[in-house]
């Protein structure tokens, strides 16, 4: 099942993606104004069985995608995540101890087949292809054991980042990682049913067609159940939190000379039994 938020118009709806294009299902649960509201209230089971009762209400071609959570209030990265990731920095350092992390916040992205945009400042542009989750249980002082029964749904994100602006300050990237619509997140929510989801999952992104990142979750440095746990530590996480997971080797700034994004740029980001995000690239107009 496809849980996805769109925009028909001037309206900002919910619901499912079925063959042919999209069941609106905000009417029939005005209780909740979005999907946050319905992982909060652990329904995602109610709008699937709603879904099979109902016929496409926006064909394709008649919406564009929002992002999934729209109103998610928080959102976490976890960075340099793979093992080859942490030797492309060059600097001799091991695996480190903690795993390093950031904010990003709802105006750096935009939905599935927006373009991401490179700003008029800097044109460092980079992708990178990442699992998203969202918890759909809260807690705190989450145990490794139990983080995969905290997670509601999957996603997929191209934390697209500014390079040069992660370097404006000695100890944080928070710059580099907000620009409006320079990352995306999307197309929609799958529910978490099974580890194996995570644990064998394959994430491939391509630009233009030609694959760029290629590795499988479970060669993380620090594996989901961990990232949960970890995080829940120092605070509570609450349903509708998304985590991003990490990056594996092969971001454009990695190659030398560096492959930043372009406008005419193609991303696209795969793992089986999510789907593809795929996003064009587009300058920036400054009035």
């Amino acid at each position: 099942m496809k849980f996805a938020t769109v925009r028909a118009g001037d309206a900002q709806l919910y619901g499912v993606i079925v063959e042919g294009g999209f069941i609106d299902l905000s009417d029939s649960f005005p209780q909740w104004s979005g999907l946050r509201d319905v992982i909060e209230a652990d329904a995602l089971s109610e709008l699937a069985a709603a879904s099979e009762k109902k016929p496409v209400s926006h064909p394709d071609g008649d919406f564009s995608y929002d992002l999934p959570i729209p109103e998610a209030a928080r959102i976490l990265c976890v960075g340099v995540n793979f093992p080859d990731r942490n030797a492309e920095y060059r600097d001799g350092s091991a695996q480190p101890k903690y795993m390093s992390l950031f904010p990003r916040f709802v105006s750096g992205f935009t939905g599935h087949g927006s373009n991401l945009v490179r700003p008029p400042e800097n044109h460092t542009l980079d992708y990178e292809g990442e699992v998203a989750i969202v918890i759909g249980k809260g807690g705190r002082r989450i145990k490794p054991e139990d983080a995969y029964d905290h997670i509601a749904a999957l996603t997929l994100c191209n934390e697209g980042t500014i390079r040069d602006w992660v370097r404006h300050a000695k100890f944080n990237v928070t710059q580099g990682k907000n620009w409006d619509n320079s990352g995306a997140m999307g197309p929609w929510l799958v529910p978490f049913t099974d580890a194996a989801q995570l644990d064998d999952a394959r994430i491939v992104t391509r630009v233009n067609g030609e694959v760029r990142q290629d590795d499988v979750l479970s060669r993380m440095m620090f594996p989901i159940r961990e990232e949960i746990a970890y995080i829940s530590t120092f605070m509570t996480l609450q349903p509708g939190d998304i985590i991003v997971t990490g990056t594996p080797t092969g971001a454009g700034a990695r190659f030398d000379p560096p492959r930043y994004l372009k406008p005419g740029d193609v991303v696209e980001i795969e793992v089986e039994g999510i789907g593809t995000l795929r996003n064009g690239i587009e300058d920036e107009v400054v009035s």
